[in-house]
């Protein structure tokens, strides 16, 4: 049983090593983007190319019909992978 539970974290840590690089590069781009969007909108600067990057239009590569759905499971398996590497079973 100790051995299926170390398996089940090397394969949690595995995931979310290989998950958390390409989960990070959207997610910070989007809280980026919808920042800066915000702060230009407060001196009366409208930077609309922000927002669509924001919502994910990145010019020829349009991923606004999915991008949400991308980031919500990139996060979910994300959260999902680290806490199964917190949350260890009582010995």
């Amino acid at each position: 049983m100790d051995h299926s539970n170390n398996s089940r974290q090397r394969q949690a840590r595995r995931l979310h090593r290989w998950v958390v690089p390409i989960a990070a590069a959207p997610l910070l781009l989007t809280a980026a983007t919808g920042s800066l969007y915000s702060l230009l909108l407060e001196v009366n600067i409208d930077a609309f190319w922000l927002l669509r990057i924001h919502t994910g239009d990145f010019g020829s590569l349009n991923l606004q019909p999915v991008y949400p759905v991308l980031l919500g499971a990139l996060t979910i398996v994300v959260t999902g992978s680290g806490l199964m590497m917190l949350l260890r079973p009582a010995r």
